[in-house]
């Protein structure tokens, strides 16, 4: 997927926080060999990140149309495979603490919550830090 259309496919999927990412700012992030792309085209991607031992998950949007017929959940799957291919052994993540569908979609996953950021969001909501052992 070029960056245009995972801008775009971002901002169809987060409409208040996070904020969408812009083209400009997936151009940016796909430079960085730490980081990796994994698609489902035409309605979801997992941009993901592996430093060390340590895996992160930056970003996961499903297009509405597309949610609840499984793409997240295999995503989620090959992450966790790419992040342990490329050395990880544990994984984070944070989560706006109202995105009640992703909380339990990472939950259902194996992902527990770790600790939480107050206000992170431009909105004032707090993110969830999560963690996974790989």
């Amino acid at each position: 997927m070029p960056p245009q259309t995972l801008a775009a496919l971002h901002r169809s999927a987060f409409t208040t926080h996070p904020r969408p990412w812009s083209e400009p700012e997936f151009k940016g992030l796909l430079t960085s060999p730490a980081n990796f792309l994994l698609t489902r085209p035409p309605h979801g991607f997992l941009l993901g990140r592996c430093i060390v031992d340590e895996a992160e998950l930056l970003t996961l949007a499903i297009a509405p149309e597309a949610r609840r017929q499984g793409l997240a959940s295999a995503l989620l799957d090959e992450f966790a495979a790419t992040s342990r291919q490329r050395g990880a052994v544990r994984a984070f993540l944070e989560v706006a603490s109202d995105n009640v569908p992703a909380l339990a979609l990472y939950a259902g996953a194996g992902w527990e919550t770790v600790g939480k950021r107050r206000d992170y969001y431009a909105s004032g909501v707090d993110a969830v830090l999560m963690q996974r052992t790989l």
